[in-house]
C-alpha cells in the first residue's frame, strides 16, 4: 500500500476554493458568512433566519457497524457520498461533526475523511479549528469557577460540598485528571473538595450546544444545568448561580455552524461533536435543519456503530428537533466483518469466507436494529483493494436477502467518482421507498423501561442490571421531575453488549447500570455502563508522537 498518498498528504495538495465562491455555489453571499480566513467561515445569524422558510431537502443518515482496529469508515463514505451527488449534478450538503483534540493526539490522529473522500482544510480541522470546542471548555469552566466561588464568598444557595455534580473538562485525553482534589493552601484558596474532569466533548454544554434552537434556547437550556445539590437535597442550577448570561456570551459565536469543503468543493457544515459511546454523538441540530433549507440532499453521520450513534440519532436528536429521516447507509468493510469473526487484524486483508460468515452477524443486528425505526437501508462496502469477489458478492446476497440495497463504495481511492454506485441506490430509495420513521420507545416510559429497552432491543442483551448508586440516582431523577426525557447510554463502541471484546452479536449476556445522572439542559439523562470513561487518556505511544510541523509551517503525521 505504501504506493498510496496518505491522508495528509492529499490534503496538502488539493487546490481548496475560496470559501465564499463554495458558498456561492450553493446561493449563499459573501455577506452571510463571517469568515475565518480564506476557507472557514461560520454562518451569520441573519443567513439562519433567512432560510427559514425554505423547504426541507431529504436527509440521509450515514452510521456503521461496530469499529474495529480493521476500520469502517464512516466519514470517509459521508464524505464521499456528498461528492458523488455534486458529480451526478445534485444539490447536495454534507453535515459533519467537529473532531476532538483529545483522540487526535491519543488514538486517532485525525477526523476528516481520509484518502480522496476529505474534508480540508484537514489540519485546521483537526486542531483549533473556529475555536468552538475552546469556547464550550471555557463556558463549563466558567460554570464551576462560578459554583466554588460562591461557595467560598458565603455560600447562600448552601451548596453541599458533598453533593456537586458539575465537573470540569478539557479537551484532551488526559487519565490523571479524571479525580482531583481542589482547593488545597490556604483559607483563601476555596474548600478542599474532590473534583473530576471530563473530555469537553463529553460536558453537558456540548450536548447542550449541539441540540440548541438559537440563542434564546441556549441560554434556557444553559439555565436548567444541575451543578449540585443544596443541604436539602433540592437541586442547584446555573440559573440560581447567575451563570448563564455569561456562559451564552462565551457561546455567541460557537452556536453558529461552520463552513467548510470537500476536496471537490462540495459544501460542508461542520459544528458540534459530541462523542457516540458517551454523548449522544450527532452534529448540531441547527447545522442539520440549515443544511436541510440549503439543499436537496443532506447527509449526515452519528458516531460509532448504530447501536451507539444512529440509536442517539433517532432517540435523541431526531426526537427533540423535529426531524424525519428519509434513509440511512449502513457502512461496513470485509475486514472488519472478518475480524468480528475471529481474525486477527493483521490478517484480516487475507480472503476468508468462514471467518466473514461468522462475522457478519454483526452487520445483521445492525440491519434488524436500523429496521425498526421504519427508515429504508442501503449497506454499503468500504472497498480495499484486498477485498475478493467471492466475499463482496456474499455480503451483497446476505444484504439484500433482508430487504437491503447494497452498492459498493471506493471514495477512499476515487473521491466522487467512487461513490457514484452508492449515490446512485441512495438516490433511487429517496425516490422510491417511502420512509415510515418512528423512535423505539415513548417518553411516557420509566426511566427503567427505557433504558431496558436499548439494552435489549438494540444491544441484544438478555438482562439489565443496576448498581445500588443508579437504583437510588434513577428514583431521584423521576421524583425531580425528570422521569419522561429519552435516555444517552453511555456504553463502549467495540460491541454491541457491554464488554468491549465480546465480537459479532453477543447473546445471553447481562448489561450493568452502573451510573445514572440527568443532563437537565440538554434534555435527557445518561446512564453509564459498564467501565466506560468520561476522560479516555492517552495509550503507550499516543498519535501525538508522530505529529511535527516544520520551518515552513507543514504539519505531518495527522492521518
Amino acid at each position: 500500500m505504501s504506493e498510496y498518498k496518505s491522508d495528509i498528504e492529499i490534503a496538502q495538495e488539493a487546490v481548496m476554493l475560496p470559501i465564499k465562491d463554495v458558498a456561492a455555489s450553493i446561493g449563499v453571499e459573501e455577506d452571510d458568512l463571517e469568515l475565518y480566513g480564506k476557507y472557514k467561515a461560520k454562518f451569520s445569524d441573519e443567513y439562519l433566519k433567512k432560510v427559514e422558510s425554505n423547504p426541507n431537502g431529504k436527509l440521509v443518515l450515514v452510521t456503521a457497524i461496530n469499529p474495529t482496529p480493521a476500520g469502517e469508515g464512516k466519514t470517509t463514505t459521508t464524505v464521499g457520498l456528498g461528492e458523488a451527488f455534486g458529480q451526478l449534478g445534485k444539490k447536495a450538503v454534507i453535515a459533519l461533526r467537529e473532531p476532538s483534540l483529545g483522540p487526535c493526539f491519543g488514538i486517532k490522529g485525525g477526523a476528516a475523511g481520509g484518502g480522496y473522500a476529505q474534508v480540508v482544510p484537514m489540519e485546521d480541522l483537526n486542531l483549533h479549528f473556529t475555536g468552538d470546542f475552546h469556547a464550550i471548555t471555557s463556558a463549563n469552566n466558567l460554570l464551576a469557577a462560578m459554583m466554588d466561588n460562591h461557595i467560598q464568598q458565603g455560600n447562600a444557595l448552601d451548596i453541599d460540598t458533598r453533593q456537586i455534580i458539575w465537573k470540569r473538562c478539557l479537551d484532551m485525553n488526559d487519565r490523571v485528571l479524571r479525580n482531583v482534589v481542589v482547593g488545597l493552601g490556604s483559607k483563601m484558596d476555596g474548600f478542599v473538595r474532590e473534583d473530576h474532569f471530563v473530555i469537553t466533548v463529553a460536558s453537558e454544554i456540548m450536548a447542550i450546544l449541539c441540540l440548541a434552537d438559537d440563542m434564546e434556547d441556549l441560554k434556557r437550556r444553559l439555565a436548567k444545568i444541575i451543578v449540585a445539590y443544596n443541604r436539602a437535597g433540592e437541586p442547584v442550577t446555573a440559573g440560581d448561580l447567575n451563570a448563564v448570561g455569561a456562559m451564552a456570551a462565551l457561546l455567541k459565536d460557537a452556536l453558529k455552524p461552520n463552513l467548510i469543503q470537500t476536496l471537490e468543493h462540495t459544501p460542508a457544515i461542520v459544528h458540534g461533536g459530541p462523542f457516540a459511546n458517551i454523548a449522544h454523538g450527532c452534529n448540531s441540530v441547527r447545522a442539520t435543519k440549515l443544511a436541510l433549507k440549503m439543499a436537496d440532499i443532506v447527509v449526515t453521520e452519528a458516531g460509532f456503530g448504530a447501536d451507539l450513534g444512529a440509536e442517539k440519532f433517532f432517540d435523541i436528536k431526531c426526537r427533540m428537533a423535529g426531524l424525519k429521516p428519509d434513509a440511512v447507509v449502513l457502512v461496513a468493510t470485509v475486514r472488519a466483518l472478518k475480524y468480528n469473526g475471529g481474525v486477527p487484524k493483521a490478517e484480516t486483508s487475507v480472503p476468508n469466507l468462514e471467518a466473514l460468515k461468522r462475522g457478519i452477524v454483526n452487520l445483521e443486528k445492525h440491519i434488524e436494529n436500523l429496521q425498526k425505526y421504519g427508515v429504508p437501508i442501503v449497506v454499503t462496502l468500504n472497498a480495499f483493494i484486498t477485498d475478493s469477489e467471492e466475499e463482496i458478492n456474499f455480503i451483497k446476497n446476505f444484504c439484500e436477502e433482508r430487504g437491503c440495497e447494497f452498492a459498493l463504495s471506493e471514495v477512499w481511492e476515487k473521491g466522487g467518482k467512487g461513490g457514484i454506485a452508492l449515490a446512485e441506490k441512495v438516490l433511487d430509495t429517496l425516490e422510491n421507498k417511502e420512509s415510515h420513521f418512528e423512535v423505539l420507545y415513548e417518553n411516557s416510559l420509566s426511566l427503567k423501561e427505557k433504558i431496558e429497552t436499548i439494552a435489549k432491543e438494540i444491544y441484544g442483551a438478555a438482562t439489565v442490571t443496576y448498581a445500588p448508586a443508579a437504583e437510588k440516582a434513577l428514583k431521584k431523577i423521576a421524583e425531580m421531575g425528570f422521569g419522561d426525557v429519552p435516555v444517552c447510554m453511555a456504553k463502549n463502541q467495540y460491541s454491541l453488549s457491554d464488554d468491549p471484546t465480546l465480537l459479532g452479536r453477543p447473546e445471553n449476556f447481562n448489561v450493568n447500570i452502573r451510573e445514572v445522572y440527568v443532563s437537565a439542559g440538554a434534555g435527557f439523562v445518561v446512564a453509564i455502563t459498564g467501565a466506560i470513561m468520561t476522560m479516555p487518556g492517552l495509550p503507550k505511544k499516543p498519535a501525538a508522537e508522530g505529529i511535527d510541523v516544520d520551518a515552513d509551517g507543514v504539519i505531518t503525521g495527522l492521518f
